[in-house]
């Protein structure tokens, strides 16, 4: 049974016991499981006799779903047992929710769905977070959720929790199979939804369901076509921005996810526009045309705000413009409030749901620009675009020579832990240092990722990428320990391309347990840089600033030897605490990646400077009016 929609969501509930489990069968005149019978997404199929598993991997072949995260769990075994012959690689992880950013990470940079899969309940659970996160990611994922027998449930038998319940505001869709005659025809609906709603859907199967004998014919499979918005409102955007003065885009992640960074580009040119990426989108344009000028949003680019503060016209194309993607940096308020805003996203909810838009457009930011292009009157863009194009010019090259002269971060008035940091270690790098050292052995074609905490933050300001879905961060749900699986999952759909991971030592300490999964069998070899400055800096740089320096649970610590615990899982291991010391291990760590299939993970010792706060719009200092005292404890 499938309840009515609310929002994107539609939501399966569970009523009434399902069949009895019977034992696996081995031979009841059943066509053996191969390649013969090849299951092609959009044709009708004759019906054919089956078992339950071997109808669920046809229909993920159908739909080409090669590669599956997970832990293995005796709930999942019938079809995992199948998986080799399917030709679906099943990765064994050290945790199930470093898979799911495995996941996350495999199906952003390649752009073809992947497979959550785990033991019913608790390790079901530790997915919880890795699917919210792919979710806000717009990541289309398939978790399969293998559900205690429906013999037994309602009883609080093994491993028994409601698995549908714990993910209906983080998927598009769910389902539970209510008949195991049924499973190939959900698991179809599952997949489908979550291709055509860019976020993960979960499909819970009661593990009784398995090895049950069936007949019919595997799903046809329907392929929506997106749409490229209605007529009236894209006309009037095209008038608008024909008619602008100073157009500016704004890409985000849905210009990334339909493939529409080319069609941009044209746009963009079109109109002499400049164009910002969105917070954590900083492949969302090609880094080295002249009109880019780079990431909004905390940690980002000057260039990009000031630019985007003098338009009377923003095209935020593919962005549901999260309120956290615009807010003030550096002391500049450079959201314009007077300009017209013409607003693109698939998800038509999201449409001036955070800023006014004069405009709104539901649809594929792919279609919508190449539409848009097409309307544009033969003059757009030519009032002050010599005018335009040379300020753009020169707000990035003072933009670009002000990153590179920032070596320090600074403090505020009042405060002194920057300058304290300094002087306490002055012969360690500082994470500005550092990160123009590693952008100076970046390969122009590498894969990037980044973790949450202040030293891949304050990096957030420097790459930029010539190509889309190369750059990796956690997105707007913020989980620390993303960095490190995430690379990992990316890796293996680009075994080819160099990637390279970031994390600070303590949102890396969340992923750490995956040292001892990936130098196992096939895994492909990355490169992981951690950041090592003792501290969880997120926080402690909100109590330098509002709580005096009362550090609590900040400290990481400094016995702990992250390149040593690499060289114990069998992988490769340094420790460096200098820019050239940086350069080189980072440039021989890359070179045993792509030749000799190594694995590194090294170690970067920085002084303990904090650069901005993630929320000074949602800190402030405390006022104690009762007072607490510990003589008053119990």
């Amino acid at each position: 049974f499938v309840s009515a929609p609310r929002g994107t969501m539609a939501m399966a509930r569970r009523f009434g016991p399902g069949p009895r489990f019977c034992a696996r069968p081995r031979s009841f005149g059943l066509r053996p499981f191969s390649a013969a019978a090849k299951p092609v997404h959009g044709e009708r199929k004759a019906p054919m006799r089956m078992t339950t598993e071997e109808a669920f991997v046809k229909t993920l072949q159908m739909h080409g779903i090669k590669n599956a995260f997970g832990i293995i769990g005796s709930a999942m075994m019938p079809i995992s047992d199948l998986f080799p012959a399917a030709g679906i690689k099943f990765w064994d992880c050290a945790h199930e929710c470093n898979a799911g950013m495995m996941a996350d990470g495999y199906t952003r940079t390649t752009g073809k769905m992947s497979m959550m899969i785990a033991q019913n309940g608790p390790g079901i659970t530790n997915f919880v977070t890795p699917v919210k996160t792919a979710f806000w990611n717009h990541t289309p994922l398939l978790l399969v959720t293998p559900q205690a027998a429906n013999k037994t449930i309602g009883q609080g038998g093994f491993q028994e929790v409601e698995q549908m319940a714990m993910f209906k505001d983080s998927v598009c869709y769910q389902e539970e199979v209510r008949d195991h005659t049924r499973i190939c025809e959900v698991l179809n609906r599952v997949i489908e939804k979550a291709l055509h709603c860019s976020a993960p859907a979960q499909i819970n199967i009661p593990r009784d369901f398995w090895t049950q004998v069936v007949e019919f014919p595997l799903p046809t499979g329907v392929k929506l076509e997106r749409s490229a918005g209605g007529k009236a409102s894209t006309q009037k955007a095209a008038e608008i921005l024909s008619q602008a003065k100073f157009p500016v885009l704004l890409n985000g992640a849905g210009v990334i996810l339909s493939g529409a960074v080319e069609t941009s580009v044209k746009l963009a040119e079109k109109l002499g526009a400049p164009v910002c990426c969105n917070y954590q989108h900083n492949d969302a344009f090609p880094g080295d045309h002249p009109l880019h000028v780079g990431p909004l949003g905390y940690n980002g680019s000057k260039a990009a705000m000031e630019m985007i503060s003098k338009a009377d016209v923003v095209l935020a194309l593919g962005t549901r413009l999260n309120p956290f993607s615009t807010l003030p940096c550096y002391g500049i308020e450079y959201w314009p409030k007077d300009a017209k805003l013409i607003q693109v996203d698939i998800n038509g909810d999201r449409i001036g749901l955070t800023k006014p838009v004069d405009v709104g457009i539901q649809g594929d930011a792919g279609l919508v620009a190449e539409d848009l292009l097409a309307q544009l009157a033969p003059g757009a863009g030519q009032s002050g675009r010599a005018e335009r194009e040379k300020l753009i010019k020169e707000k990035k090259s003072a933009w670009a020579a002000e990153l590179n002269s920032m070596d320090h971060e600074l403090d505020d008035e009042g405060t002194t832990w920057n300058q304290r940091a300094r002087q306490a270690a002055p012969e360690r790098m500082s994470p500005r240092q550092a990160w123009r050292a590693i952008m100076r052995q970046m390969p122009q074609d590498a894969i990037m990722s980044s973790d949450i905490g202040n030293n891949c933050a304050i990096g957030n300001a420097y790459p930029s990428f010539q190509s889309p879905r190369k750059y990796l961060s956690p997105g707007l749900f913020g989980p620390c320990g993303y960095g490190f699986p995430s690379i990992l999952g990316a890796k293996v759909g680009n075994p080819e391309v160099p990637v390279v991971g970031f994390a600070g030592d303590g949102a890396f300490g969340i992923s750490i347990n995956e040292l001892t999964a990936c130098g196992r069998g096939d895994w492909p070899p990355v490169t992981m840089v951690v950041f090592r400055n003792f501290q969880w800096g997120a926080e402690k740089r909100n109590t330098t600033l509002w709580y005096d320096d009362n550090f609590v649970g900040t400290e990481l610590n400094k016995g702990v030897e992250y390149a040593e615990m690499a060289k114990a899982c069998g992988l490769k291991g340094v420790k460096v605490g200098s820019v050239s010391e940086l350069e080189e291990a980072l440039k021989t760590a890359i070179e045993g990646q792509m030749q000799r299939k190594e694995t590194t993970l090294v170690e970067v010792l920085l002084n303990q400077e904090l650069g901005e706060p993630f929320r000074r719009d949602a800190m402030k200092a405390p006022v104690q009016i009762a007072k607490i005292n510990a003589s008053d404890m119990a």
